[in-house]
């Protein structure tokens, strides 16, 4: 768990990313952002590159954790993948600042947008047992559940985007069923 200072420094640093992008972002916005001298800052962390990773790496930890969390109040294998839905576009929701970083930060080849990528694939794959799950219970078609995964977790970002750009379209309750009776019955009449 982080201390009271690096949760400071945590969500101090997303927001710095936000507004600045990473090659806007400095040492010196973060520790006046997070209310901490610079040595403080430096005390934690060597670079900006080190932040970065730690937001990230967190970030996505606590939302691995909270979709396990989830998951594991459902009884069968769909409700387990439409509470995960449900979660996540309330995540995209209450903390857009964070996946505005990560979204940011998803293409290219600096070691830190590689490292992301392995990170996103992670909970990809977590994503994928609860679809393995629910192909195994006969609740969902067979098909390769790794590209499903993917296949989800796509519509989860596009729905997301939609919310952001549609802020009073629907409740994230409506956008979450819509989303997934459109991926689980198609678009197809």
């Amino acid at each position: 768990m982080m201390n009271k200072t690096k949760m400071s420094i945590f969500e101090s640093a997303i927001k710095v990313f936000s507004i600045n992008g990473y090659d806007g972002a400095t040492m010196d916005d973060m520790a006046q952002e997070a209310g901490v001298a610079k040595g403080t800052l430096y005390y934690h962390f060597k670079s900006k590159e080190e932040i970065f990773k730690y937001i990230i790496t967190e970030g996505m930890e606590l939302i691995r954790e909270q979709s396990e969390t989830a998951a594991e109040r459902e009884k069968d294998s769909l409700s387990k993948l439409k509470a995960i839905c449900k979660l996540q576009l309330n995540l995209v929701y209450e903390k857009k600042d964070f996946f505005k970083v990560v979204m940011s930060q998803l293409w290219g080849q600096e070691i830190r947008q590689l490292e992301l990528r392995d990170i996103i694939q992670k909970h990809i794959c977590n994503i994928e047992k609860y679809i393995k799950e629910a192909i195994d219970d006969g609740l969902i078609k067979n098909g390769e559940p790794y590209f499903i995964a993917y296949t989800f977790f796509g519509a989860l970002c596009s729905a997301a985007v939609y919310e952001l750009i549609n802020k009073d379209k629907g409740s994230i309750d409506d956008i979450s069923e819509s989303l997934m009776q459109n991926i689980l019955h198609g678009i197809q009449a």
